[in-house]
């Protein structure tokens, strides 16, 4: 087992039930990720993630994952279910980051060094790195070169994304160095639905454990 030099946060993302969200939690996950977009197969409604976030402990982060949707309905949606932070996979621009009422993180689809041009102008928390696709703003399940991380931390905290799972996680860490790492479909048996072996692994290789 590789150990990590500094131990880096863990987001669960896709969560759709309790059960799934309390198991990541009780198994050392720092963030779970609700997905508030109806193209995505993990779309979740704000009621049921409502009823998930006030069963949980704290100290736990709850963030909800927005798709180019107008920033009233992010902030209601945040409001109502006491969201930590919103994860914007869109277009949104930096102007349209700061109406957003809680902390933001931006997520870049990267292809190489130019898709990080113009992070500077967004003043938000931390940038999620994903794979990009021409089909899906994410969730593709692809990793892309991790040497690239490095230029995305000169605009803040990088969270990596993009691909990962249980066998590659410790390495990816060991790479890019990031802040905190994402999964989502690398800890699942079907869309939605998390394998609870998966999940467990997935934190402690993540954590150097």
């Amino acid at each position: 087992m590789v150990k990590q030099s500094h131990i880096v946060k863990v987001k669960i993302c896709g969560m759709t039930c309790m059960e799934d969200t309390l198991l990541a939690v009780e198994g050392g996950a720092d963030a779970v990720g609700f997905i508030f977009y109806k193209k995505s197969p993990r779309n979740v409604s704000p009621k049921t993630v409502k009823s998930i976030i006030a069963a949980l402990p704290p100290f736990v982060e709850t963030v909800g994952v927005f798709v180019n949707e107008s920033a009233d309905r992010i902030n209601r949606i945040a409001d109502s279910c006491k969201l930590s932070a919103v994860q914007l996979h869109g277009n949104e621009s930096p102007a349209f980051c700061k109406t957003i009422s809680r902390k933001v993180i931006k997520a870049v689809r990267v292809q190489g060094k130019e898709s990080f041009d113009g992070l500077s102008a967004y003043k938000v928390s931390a940038f999620l790195l994903d794979a990009y696709s021409a089909n899906q703003q994410g969730g593709t399940g692809e990793t892309f070169d991790w040497r690239l991380v490095n230029d995305g931390k000169k605009f803040g905290p990088v969270i990596l994304a993009g691909g990962l799972d249980p066998s590659n996680v410790a390495h990816a860490i060991q790479k890019a160095k990031p802040y905190a790492v994402d999964v989502c479909s690398g800890v699942e048996k079907t869309p939605g639905i998390k394998d609870r072996h998966q999940v467990r692994k997935f934190i402690k290789a993540a954590k150097g454990g």
